[in-house]
């Protein structure tokens, strides 16, 4: 299988990581944990994963702050660990189980130490922005995370949520490596003009909800029109291309599509050994 590098960092990953939030994030449907270690171990011995992100907010709320990064820990233990690049994030808290935003320097610092600790390592090799504090400016937000690069508890900065302008912005404050926002073949909202100024910055991108978010992955179909004849085309599920779409819109993609079921992530791998001819790439474009 191909890799793609993320950023200029000389880390080289499968081009489909995997995004764990919903191992962890709806206590009523979230699998129990040993079935979601289960998934991890499986998809990195027998898929190749070697990519995954998470956060400390991938939780049903405070109370549970860092149970994604508690539960990767345990999946990743012993050789596996040296196999498998995790990206965390912080930025989020999850008061009652809603979702809100805390950028402040003292905060990050905070949560970044808990990351370390639930996540068993001494250093985290990408630490992501979770979103803009719209109270806090974005530079001291992203200050705060180059500190502790300094420090060594980081090695690389990613952002999530960000606007080109605001990206900008922060290049000032600290190499940024990655930009998390959400983008896919359903959603195809995000301005171009952020991922070709990526391509130009050697920034790798991440779209988040890959396939078109929570409940859109059966009906991709009916959602994208020529999306399922590709795929009957192909012989592979309507996400597979919805993921190759991705790969083939620019090669500073890595995509981190989420589930809860190994067989899904098998059929999100595959992506990677999928080339859509230009004419099925026109097709799937909404420009």
């Amino acid at each position: 299988m191909s890799t793609r590098q993320i950023g200029t960092t000389g880390i080289f990953v499968n081009p489909i990581g995997y995004g764990a939030m919903h191992l962890s994030i709806d206590p009523l449907k979230r699998p129990a944990e040993a079935d979601a270690i289960a998934l991890i171990q499986r998809a990195v011995d027998e898929l190749g994963l070697d990519f995954i992100d998470t956060a400390d907010a991938y939780c049903a709320n405070d109370g549970e702050t860092g149970h994604n990064e508690r539960l990767i820990a345990k999946a990743l233990k012993g050789e596996r660990r040296g196999r498998v690049t995790v990206a965390t994030k912080g930025g989020s808290v999850r008061p009652e189980g809603r979702w809100e935003r805390n950028g402040r320097p003292e905060h990050l610092r905070a949560a970044c130490e808990a990351s370390l600790r639930a996540l068993e390592t001494e250093r985290i090799e990408l630490y992501q922005l979770h979103a803009p504090d719209p109270n806090v400016p974005v530079e001291e937000s992203v200050g705060a995370l180059a500190d502790m690069q300094r420090e060594g508890k980081i090695r690389h900065i990613g952002v999530s949520n960000f606007s080109l302008a605001q990206l900008e912005r922060v290049m000032r404050e600290a190499e940024i490596v990655s930009i998390q926002n959400q983008f896919s073949v359903v959603n195809q909202r995000e301005d171009r003009e952020l991922l070709e100024f990526c391509e130009r910055s050697g920034i790798t991108y991440l779209p988040w909800n890959p396939v078109g978010g929570r409940g859109k992955a059966a009906d991709l179909g009916s959602e994208s029109g020529p999306l399922e004849d590709i795929a009957q085309a192909h012989k592979v599920a309507p996400h597979t291309v919805a993921l190759a779409w991705l790969l083939g819109l620019s090669p500073a993609i890595i995509p981190i599509p989420g589930t809860t079921k190994v067989e899904h992530v098998a059929e999100n791998m595959r992506a990677a050994e999928l080339e859509l001819s230009d004419e099925e790439m026109k097709m799937l474009s909404r420009e």
